[in-house]
This record gives C-alpha cells, structure tokens and sequence, in this order.
C-alpha cells in the first residue's frame, strides 16, 4: 500500500467527518479553523496520512482542493456522523477493504498523539475486538476518535434503517466488541465552541512559542 510505514501494524482506512453544522460557533466551519498554523482538517488528513490510511475520505462538502483525499456527501446533508460514515463506506469497493477503518471527527486539536495512540495500542488487542476507541478523563468513549474492523463496521452499517441519518454513533458500535482505552485530555479534547477554539489556539502557542517569543 502506497505511503505505509512498516511500523503501522494492520492496513487502514480513514473516514473523516467534516460536514457538521456547526451550531454552536454560529454556523462557522469547524474543521477550517486554525489552531497551530494549520487547519483542524488539515491535521486530520496529515495524521491519517502518517499512518498509512488508504482509502482516506473525508464526508464533506470539499472544503480543500489541495488535499490529496477522496470528498464524499451523505444524502441528504447534514445527516449527521452515522450518515456520513455510511456514505463514507458505500463508495469504497467492498471488495478490497481495508482490515481498519479510523473513524475521526474534524474537530480534534490533539489528532495527532490520539491516531498515534489508536494505532500503537492496535496488536494489543485480543484476536475477536472489533474496535479501539479513546475515552475522555470520564471513561466515557468517544466514538469519534477510534479504529474499527472495517468488515464489523459495515455490517452494522448496513444493518441500520434510512442509511443512518439522524442516528446517534452508538447505534451504529452498540453490537461491536470495543475496548474503550483512557487517554489524556489533550488527546479526546475537542473544538465545539468559539471558547474552545481560543484555549487550543492557547495551548498550540503555548507549546509551539514564535521565535520572537523564543530567548
């Protein structure tokens, strides 16, 4: 597969999830806000693409021509994450899938570390789990950032009525066999409100100082 490392333990896919409305930041485009001098979509695409993630789609509107991804929509839009990772799936050859799929949202300042984390903690699982997913400081699992059995994944996919529109992620992981791993909170924080959006940009400064703040 073009682009893996040989350090990446099973073949992947990527879908990411970047056509939200964005209601509580006024109906701005969250995965085009900048943290850290790239965009949130940016540092998705760059995280799936270290880790050898083909195919790499993004359920979206195309919001970046120079990303080198696959843009699908669900029908209709705005349908929501079950939707969006049905479609996702419905354009991918059935026939040559990949053994794992990551499922992320576009909002995750802390991609990076989390796809990392995923795919490190992969051989680590027992033979019949069909699913790694981070759970947030209260062990509560965030769906949205994991790595699932892409063959487990479409049978529960295909199992849901109106292709998953308007259906919480849970309905679509509720018969799956999941760890659930506890992770920092820099790696499950995400961006749902223009606060949010000021404390990662905070946070990226922090960690990453201008050379004019740097001694």
């Amino acid at each position: 597969m073009p682009g893996r490392r040989p350090d990446v333990p099973a073949v992947l896919g990527a879908i990411l999830l970047a056509g939200g409305r964005g209601t509580r930041v006024d109906g701005a485009v969250k995965p085009l806000f900048e943290v850290g001098g790239r965009t949130l979509l940016a540092a998705a695409v760059t995280a799936a693409t270290d880790a050898g993630a083909r195919p790499l789609t993004v359920v979206a509107p195309v919001l970046d021509e120079s990303l080198a991804v696959e843009w699908v929509r669900e029908e209709p839009p705005f349908g929501g994450p079950v939707a969006a990772v049905v479609a996702a799936l419905a354009s991918w050859p059935a026939d040559d899938d990949p053994e794992w799929t990551l499922v992320l949202a576009c909002d995750l300042p802390g991609v990076d570390a989390a796809v990392r984390r995923l795919v490190g903690d992969l051989p680590l699982l027992p033979a019949d789990t069909e699913g790694l997913c981070l759970g947030d400081a209260s062990s509560r699992p965030q769906w949205l950032t994991g790595v699932y059995r892409t063959r487990a994944l479409r049978q529960a996919a295909s199992a849901l009525p109106d292709r998953g529109r308007d259906q919480p992620v849970r309905t679509l992981v509720a018969e799956l066999a999941i760890a659930v791993v506890a992770a920092p909170d820099d790696l499950t924080r995400d961006v749902d409100t223009w606060e949010d959006l000021n404390e990662a940009r905070a946070r990226a400064d922090h960690a990453h100082p201008s050379l004019e703040e740097s001694p």
